[in-house]
């Protein structure tokens, strides 16, 4: 798989912005079939950083009941919780 497809899009809500200054950690929804080496590389590759450790976490589907009655489907996700190395950061996440 390239690296184009690993990487869905980046992931901006207030705990990804505390963990981006205090532990040099970016987030990224990922490619459901992408492991970590697949999403390590992509990452080196896309942004120019060196990757420290990688982790992984699925959300799996869950159906929306409302009075017991099935009213819909909030759909799973794969995200990926990517440590820099130290001195490295993605400028795409600066100034957000």
């Amino acid at each position: 798989m390239e690296y184009t497809q690993v990487l869905i899009k980046p992931l901006l809500t207030e705990k990804t912005s505390i963990l981006k200054d205090a532990a040099q950690q970016v987030t990224f929804f990922v490619h459901p079939a992408a492991n970590k080496v697949e999403i390590k590389r992509a990452v080196e590759k896309a942004f120019d950083v060196k990757v420290q450790a990688v982790n992984v976490v699925n959300r799996s589907a869950v159906d929306r009941k409302r009075q017991g009655r099935v009213i819909g489907r909030v759909s799973g996700c794969k995200k990926a919780y990517v440590t820099l190395a130290q001195g490295d950061k993605i400028e795409f996440f600066e100034g957000v």
